[in-house]
């Protein structure tokens, strides 16, 4: 018989493997870019997730090294609504969509606009 130990995971966010080639994608022409990700009061459940490309994080930001290539800035407003988010990047029919795997998330409104924590 064998135990397994679980060891959560100490980065604020993660990326799938998919996720990380199409940012690292996007940013392969833009040194010194990266990926900044925040939420904002939004919809009918409460927060929408913000990402946007970044010529630098700003003061308060925690920065997360996903690759040598690829670094994500998360708000500090944010971070209590992100921790342990897992963000992919999928193909869905014949269009590229963003993914958050929230385990956070309680509500979620129909259109998958905006979401709420517990």
């Amino acid at each position: 018989m064998s135990v397994e130990t679980f060891v959560p995971s100490t980065k604020l966010i993660s990326l799938t493997d998919s996720a990380v080639k199409h940012f690292e994608s996007k940013l392969k022409d833009k040194p010194g870019q990266l990926i900044r990700l925040s939420t904002k009061v939004s919809g009918c459940t409460g927060y929408a997730y913000v990402l946007d490309f970044a010529d630098s994080a700003q003061a308060d930001d925690e920065i997360v090294e996903i690759s040598p290539l690829l670094n994500v800035a998360v708000a500090a407003d944010a971070t209590d609504l992100l921790r342990n988010t897992e963000i992919d990047y999928v193909t869905e029919g014949v269009n590229g969509v963003i993914k958050y795997n929230n385990p956070n998330v309680v509500d979620e409104c129909g259109c998958g606009e905006s979401f709420n924590v517990g």
